[in-house]
Protein backbone atom coordinates (compact mmCIF):
# COMPACT_ATOMS: atom_id res chain seq x y z
CA UNK A 1 0.00 0.00 0.00
CA UNK A 2 1.75 3.09 -1.19
CA UNK A 3 1.40 6.27 1.28
CA UNK A 4 -1.19 8.06 -0.16
CA UNK A 5 -3.72 4.97 -0.07
CA UNK A 6 -2.87 4.41 3.66
CA UNK A 7 -3.80 8.41 4.35
CA UNK A 8 -7.11 7.35 2.25
CA UNK A 9 -7.61 4.42 4.68
CA UNK A 10 -6.76 6.28 7.50
CA UNK A 11 -4.01 4.77 8.77
CA UNK A 12 -1.16 7.61 8.93
CA UNK A 13 1.94 6.01 10.58
CA UNK A 14 1.75 3.32 8.20
CA UNK A 15 1.70 6.56 5.77
CA UNK A 16 4.45 8.03 7.71
CA UNK A 17 6.29 5.14 7.50
CA UNK A 18 6.43 4.18 4.19
CA UNK A 19 6.75 7.66 3.11
CA UNK A 20 9.94 8.35 5.11
CA UNK A 21 11.21 5.38 3.47
CA UNK A 22 10.40 6.89 -0.19
CA UNK A 23 12.06 9.94 1.00
CA UNK A 24 15.16 8.20 2.05
CA UNK A 25 15.20 6.69 -1.20
CA UNK A 26 15.15 9.40 -3.08
CA UNK A 27 16.39 12.83 -0.95
CA UNK A 28 16.00 15.17 -3.96
CA UNK A 29 12.04 14.12 -4.80
CA UNK A 30 10.68 17.67 -3.39
CA UNK A 31 6.84 16.65 -3.93
CA UNK A 32 7.31 13.55 -1.55
CA UNK A 33 8.68 16.09 1.02
CA UNK A 34 5.82 18.51 0.30
CA UNK A 35 3.35 15.65 0.88
CA UNK A 36 5.75 14.48 3.88
CA UNK A 37 5.29 18.06 5.42
CA UNK A 38 1.75 17.93 5.13
CA UNK A 39 1.69 14.38 6.63
CA UNK A 40 3.75 15.98 9.65
CA UNK A 41 1.61 18.90 9.83
CA UNK A 42 -1.21 16.38 10.28
CA UNK A 43 0.45 14.78 13.02
CA UNK A 44 1.12 18.04 14.78
CA UNK A 45 4.88 17.28 14.50
CA UNK A 46 5.00 21.32 13.31
CA UNK A 47 9.43 21.38 13.64
CA UNK A 48 9.57 18.64 11.44
CA UNK A 49 7.14 20.14 9.07
CA UNK A 50 8.99 23.06 8.88
CA UNK A 51 12.26 21.31 8.20
CA UNK A 52 10.50 19.36 5.82
CA UNK A 53 9.31 22.50 3.69
CA UNK A 54 13.03 24.33 4.16
CA UNK A 55 14.18 21.47 2.57
CA UNK A 56 11.72 21.14 -0.38
CA UNK A 57 12.37 25.14 -0.95
CA UNK A 58 16.30 24.34 -1.35
CA UNK A 59 15.92 21.91 -3.63
CA UNK A 60 12.90 23.59 -6.02
CA UNK A 61 12.70 27.45 -5.89
CA UNK A 62 9.64 27.41 -7.15
CA UNK A 63 8.23 26.17 -3.57
CA UNK A 64 9.13 29.25 -1.82
CA UNK A 65 5.77 30.89 -1.52
CA UNK A 66 4.22 27.62 -0.35
CA UNK A 67 7.30 27.11 2.09
CA UNK A 68 6.72 30.15 3.31
CA UNK A 69 3.11 30.42 3.71
CA UNK A 70 3.23 26.54 5.38
CA UNK A 71 6.01 28.03 7.98
CA UNK A 72 4.25 31.31 9.09
CA UNK A 73 0.90 28.85 9.42
CA UNK A 74 3.15 26.40 11.27
CA UNK A 75 4.22 29.29 13.61
CA UNK A 76 0.62 30.30 13.90
CA UNK A 77 -0.31 27.06 14.70
CA UNK A 78 1.92 27.01 17.77
CA UNK A 79 0.94 30.42 18.85
CA UNK A 80 -2.44 29.27 18.56
CA UNK A 81 -1.61 26.16 20.98
CA UNK A 82 -0.66 28.45 23.91
CA UNK A 83 -3.81 31.04 23.42
CA UNK A 84 -5.55 28.36 24.36
CA UNK A 85 -3.99 27.10 27.30
CA UNK A 86 -4.47 30.88 28.71
CA UNK A 87 -0.88 31.55 28.20
CA UNK A 88 -1.73 34.49 25.73
CA UNK A 89 -3.91 36.10 23.36
CA UNK A 90 -4.53 36.16 19.73
CA UNK A 91 -4.11 39.69 17.52
CA UNK A 92 -7.44 41.28 16.99
CA UNK A 93 -8.82 43.05 14.03
CA UNK A 94 -8.95 47.03 14.71
CA UNK A 95 -9.85 48.32 18.21
CA UNK A 96 -11.10 45.60 20.54
CA UNK A 97 -14.78 45.17 21.51
CA UNK A 98 -15.75 44.87 25.11
CA UNK A 99 -17.32 41.97 24.91
CA UNK A 100 -14.04 39.87 23.00
CA UNK A 101 -12.40 40.69 26.01
CA UNK A 102 -14.71 38.98 28.44
CA UNK A 103 -14.56 35.85 25.55
CA UNK A 104 -10.71 36.05 26.01
CA UNK A 105 -11.02 36.06 29.58
CA UNK A 106 -13.31 33.00 29.15
CA UNK A 107 -11.00 31.27 27.68
CA UNK A 108 -8.15 31.91 30.11
CA UNK A 109 -10.63 30.88 33.07
CA UNK A 110 -11.29 27.85 31.20
CA UNK A 111 -7.75 26.84 30.79
CA UNK A 112 -7.78 26.79 34.58
CA UNK A 113 -10.41 24.25 34.65
CA UNK A 114 -12.94 27.80 36.00
CA UNK A 115 -15.66 26.42 33.76
CA UNK A 116 -18.28 28.32 36.35
CA UNK A 117 -17.09 31.50 36.02
CA UNK A 118 -15.65 31.19 32.08
CA UNK A 119 -19.27 30.64 31.35
CA UNK A 120 -20.67 33.42 33.18
CA UNK A 121 -17.94 36.14 31.44
CA UNK A 122 -19.16 33.89 28.15
CA UNK A 123 -22.54 34.86 28.49
CA UNK A 124 -21.93 38.24 29.04
CA UNK A 125 -19.68 38.40 26.28
CA UNK A 126 -23.00 36.60 24.04
CA UNK A 127 -25.24 39.51 25.16
CA UNK A 128 -22.82 42.13 23.57
CA UNK A 129 -21.86 40.91 20.83
CA UNK A 130 -24.31 42.11 17.75
CA UNK A 131 -26.01 39.78 16.18
CA UNK A 132 -24.86 38.15 12.09
CA UNK A 133 -27.44 37.38 9.78
CA UNK A 134 -26.87 35.87 6.48
CA UNK A 135 -26.29 32.82 4.76
CA UNK A 136 -24.56 29.69 4.44
CA UNK A 137 -23.86 27.96 1.44
CA UNK A 138 -27.23 30.04 0.58
CA UNK A 139 -29.08 28.91 3.47
CA UNK A 140 -30.45 31.58 5.57
CA UNK A 141 -29.56 32.06 9.07
CA UNK A 142 -30.09 34.54 11.49
CA UNK A 143 -27.07 34.12 14.04
CA UNK A 144 -23.67 32.09 13.42
CA UNK A 145 -21.35 31.25 15.87
CA UNK A 146 -18.11 28.40 16.05
CA UNK A 147 -19.65 25.12 17.93
CA UNK A 148 -16.95 25.45 20.13
CA UNK A 149 -18.22 26.87 23.35
CA UNK A 150 -14.84 28.88 23.63
CA UNK A 151 -14.86 30.43 20.18
CA UNK A 152 -18.53 31.72 20.02
CA UNK A 153 -19.29 34.38 17.28
CA UNK A 154 -14.97 34.58 15.98
CA UNK A 155 -13.50 33.36 13.31
CA UNK A 156 -10.12 31.51 14.52
CA UNK A 157 -8.18 33.08 10.83
CA UNK A 158 -4.35 33.48 10.20
CA UNK A 159 -3.83 36.51 8.02
CA UNK A 160 -0.14 37.51 6.32
CA UNK A 161 1.04 34.51 8.95
CA UNK A 162 -0.54 35.85 11.80
CA UNK A 163 -2.82 34.70 13.90
CA UNK A 164 -6.11 35.85 14.84
CA UNK A 165 -9.99 35.96 16.36
CA UNK A 166 -11.99 38.16 14.14
CA UNK A 167 -15.43 38.45 15.27
CA UNK A 168 -18.44 38.06 12.31
CA UNK A 169 -19.62 41.03 12.72
CA UNK A 170 -16.18 42.64 10.86
CA UNK A 171 -16.82 39.85 7.86
CA UNK A 172 -18.99 40.96 4.66
CA UNK A 173 -18.48 37.32 3.15
CA UNK A 174 -15.74 33.76 3.10
CA UNK A 175 -15.47 31.80 0.47
CA UNK A 176 -13.68 28.87 1.29
CA UNK A 177 -11.46 26.97 -1.54
CA UNK A 178 -12.72 23.12 -1.58
CA UNK A 179 -10.23 20.68 -0.57
CA UNK A 180 -7.86 19.73 -2.29
CA UNK A 181 -5.16 18.04 -0.51
CA UNK A 182 -3.84 17.17 2.44
CA UNK A 183 -2.43 20.22 3.83
CA UNK A 184 -6.32 21.49 3.77
CA UNK A 185 -7.48 19.41 6.40
CA UNK A 186 -5.51 21.35 8.48
CA UNK A 187 -5.62 24.71 7.34
CA UNK A 188 -8.44 25.66 4.70
CA UNK A 189 -7.79 28.42 1.93
CA UNK A 190 -10.25 31.47 1.95
CA UNK A 191 -10.99 34.36 0.60
CA UNK A 192 -11.83 36.60 3.27
CA UNK A 193 -14.03 40.02 2.41
CA UNK A 194 -14.31 42.35 5.21
CA UNK A 195 -17.07 44.74 5.80
CA UNK A 196 -15.07 47.88 5.00
CA UNK A 197 -14.32 45.81 1.46
CA UNK A 198 -10.74 44.85 1.69
CA UNK A 199 -10.16 41.08 0.59
CA UNK A 200 -7.51 39.19 1.63
CA UNK A 201 -6.70 35.25 1.19
CA UNK A 202 -6.68 33.67 4.60
CA UNK A 203 -6.27 30.25 6.17
CA UNK A 204 -8.93 28.74 8.54
CA UNK A 205 -7.50 26.08 10.25
CA UNK A 206 -10.04 23.11 10.01
CA UNK A 207 -9.39 21.47 13.26
CA UNK A 208 -10.05 22.58 16.74
CA UNK A 209 -6.37 22.97 18.81
CA UNK A 210 -5.39 20.16 20.00
CA UNK A 211 -6.60 17.48 17.29
CA UNK A 212 -3.25 16.55 16.69
CA UNK A 213 -3.73 14.07 20.26
CA UNK A 214 -6.91 12.84 18.43
CA UNK A 215 -6.80 9.62 16.57
CA UNK A 216 -6.69 9.73 13.10
CA UNK A 217 -9.58 10.11 11.79
CA UNK A 218 -10.19 12.96 13.93
CA UNK A 219 -6.12 14.69 12.78
CA UNK A 220 -7.56 14.37 9.08
CA UNK A 221 -10.52 16.39 9.59
CA UNK A 222 -13.06 13.26 9.26
CA UNK A 223 -15.05 13.19 12.47
CA UNK A 224 -16.09 15.88 15.51
CA UNK A 225 -16.18 14.50 18.59
CA UNK A 226 -17.06 16.81 21.56
CA UNK A 227 -15.83 17.05 25.43
CA UNK A 228 -18.31 17.94 27.62
CA UNK A 229 -17.21 20.62 30.61
CA UNK A 230 -19.18 21.25 33.91
CA UNK A 231 -21.52 24.88 33.05
CA UNK A 232 -22.55 23.14 29.57
CA UNK A 233 -19.13 24.04 28.21
CA UNK A 234 -18.28 21.83 24.98
CA UNK A 235 -14.91 21.61 23.05
CA UNK A 236 -14.23 20.41 19.85
CA UNK A 237 -11.26 17.85 18.59
CA UNK A 238 -11.53 17.34 14.66
CA UNK A 239 -13.26 19.51 12.38
CA UNK A 240 -14.17 22.89 13.22
CA UNK A 241 -18.55 23.18 12.66
CA UNK A 242 -20.81 25.99 12.20
CA UNK A 243 -23.71 26.34 14.43
CA UNK A 244 -26.25 28.55 13.27
CA UNK A 245 -29.95 28.57 14.26
CA UNK A 246 -30.66 26.94 11.50
CA UNK A 247 -28.00 23.85 12.04
CA UNK A 248 -24.51 22.84 11.85
CA UNK A 249 -22.11 23.05 9.22
CA UNK A 250 -18.69 21.13 8.86
CA UNK A 251 -16.11 24.06 7.39
CA UNK A 252 -14.96 21.28 4.77
CA UNK A 253 -18.49 21.34 3.92
CA UNK A 254 -18.69 25.09 3.70
CA UNK A 255 -17.98 27.16 0.35
CA UNK A 256 -19.47 30.25 1.32
CA UNK A 257 -20.89 32.88 4.01
CA UNK A 258 -22.29 35.91 3.28
CA UNK A 259 -23.20 38.20 6.04
CA UNK A 260 -26.23 40.98 6.10
CA UNK A 261 -24.60 43.52 7.33
CA UNK A 262 -27.43 46.25 7.33
CA UNK A 263 -29.44 43.47 9.17
CA UNK A 264 -27.26 42.92 12.06
CA UNK A 265 -27.20 44.04 15.50
CA UNK A 266 -26.12 44.50 18.84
Amino acid sequence: MSPEESVRAGNLSQALQDLQQRVRGNPGDFKSRIFLYQLLAVLGQWERAATQLKVASDLDPSTLILAQIGRQALQAEQLRARVFAGGTTPLLMGEPEGWIALLLEALRLSAEGHYEKAAELRGQALEGAPTTPGTINGEKFEWIADADSRIGPCLEVIVDGKYFWVPFSKIKSLRMEPPADLQDTVWLQTIVTWTNQGQVPALIPTRYVGSESGDDIVKLSRRTDWTAHPADTYFGLGQRMFATDAGEYPLLEVREIVFNAEAAGG
